[in-house]
């Protein structure tokens, strides 16, 4: 008897990695289709094999399978972040933004763009001065260096307290407050074009992805879910307890530390160069779950498809309704989760 529920579960597992990883292929492939050049299916098609014209080839092969790659990347790493700072931290509500890491990015943003790597300090409201004047690298090199210094700065704070989950949420909702108000501050001495390009930044936006950009995303964000899944029977351990998971050996606040700096630093790169993503490490990780439950040998592997699938679904949404010009991805996420997140709290409490 056990061992038939066995088989049935691994066929159970096998089939929706199946279903997800085949639906995320199509939805690459329907996303390669829409964009705002009028291009036909059929074109696209023959720009894939190099049999198109220069314009139609820079399209697909610049523009568009760099934005599905991003796309991929950057769901896969929010969703498996979120599903694991869920699981250390016992808090269905746990995400990437929790530890204040895409405030932080925000004013390291904020700062290239106003101050340092956009120059507006010195080239003031001249929009062609600031053209030739703005590096996008140097901003989300320094974004990324904020993200890093304020999960290094939140672990430290928790560590007095052996981090414990609940303090690791306030903690971070401290420490990002702080990183807001300074983004205010910042923006407030900022020059009109200065600001306006801030704010543009903080748009969720998979259209700024080039291929080097990807492949930087792919190399953390693949190392993190190697690491993960090395680390899955343990997350399994963890969801009875910490004294469970520290009877079978587990260094627990170890694992927390770990675990939390890893889903932190995934989330980091991701929001450094394309901007705030919301709601993807909230919807992703409790669809997965719903379906799968609990296990993370299975979990993690198909809430990263599945937050894959999320983006790519959202970014098609966005590049539809904006006939012409993509609406911010972050916005269609934002507006897809925020709902989730209160379905979430009420039916925590019919439970």
């Amino acid at each position: 008897m056990y061992e038939r529920i066995l088989k049935k579960n691994k066929h159970k597992n096998i089939t929706a990695i199946t279903v997800i990883v085949i639906a995320v292929f199509f939805l690459a492939l329907i996303s390669l289709f829409v964009g705002s050049s009028n291009m036909t299916p059929e074109e696209a098609i023959e720009t894939l094999l190099f049999r198109s014209n220069a314009a139609d080839t820079r399209i697909i092969w610049n523009i568009r399978i760099p934005r599905i790659i991003a796309a991929i990347l950057a769901g896969a790493g929010l969703s498996v972040s979120g599903l694991i700072m869920q699981t250390v931290l016992n808090n269905p509500m746990a995400s990437p933004s929790t530890l204040g890491v895409s405030n932080a990015a925000v004013f390291g943003a904020n700062l290239s763009i106003i101050a340092f790597a956009g120059g507006f300090l010195n080239v003031g409201n001249n929009i062609q001065n600031y053209s030739s004047a703005a590096n996008p690298y140097a901003t989300s090199l320094v974004a990324f260096v904020f993200s890093v210094v304020s999960i290094l700065l939140i672990l430290g704070i928790c560590r007095i307290k052996s981090y414990q989950p609940g303090i690791v949420v306030l903690a971070g909702i401290a420490v990002g407050s702080i990183w807001t108000a300074a983004t205010t501050i910042l923006q407030f001495f900022a020059t009109d074009v200065g600001i306006s390009a801030a704010v543009i930044w903080n748009f969720g936006d998979l259209g700024r992805a080039t291929y080097k950009t990807d492949l930087i995303m792919a190399v953390i964000v693949l190392a993190g879910l190697v690491l993960f899944t090395i680390f899955s029977w343990r997350f399994n351990a963890l969801l009875s307890g910490d004294n469970v998971a520290k009877s079978v050996g587990i260094n627990v606040n170890l694992l927390r530390f770990v675990s939390m700096l890893v889903a932190s630093m995934i989330t980091a790169v991701c929001v450094s160069f394309l901007g705030i993503i919301g709601f993807i490490g909230i919807i992703g990780p409790h669809i997965t779950k719903k379906l799968l439950g609990q296990d993370h040998r299975v979990t993690i592997p198909v809430s990263a498809f599945m937050g894959s699938f999320i983006l790519l679904a959202a970014d098609t949404f966005s590049r539809t309704l904006g006939k012409g010009s993509a609406l911010p991805v972050g916005a269609i996420t934002s507006l897809l989760g925020a709902p989730f997140f209160l379905f979430i709290i009420f039916s925590r409490r019919r439970d």
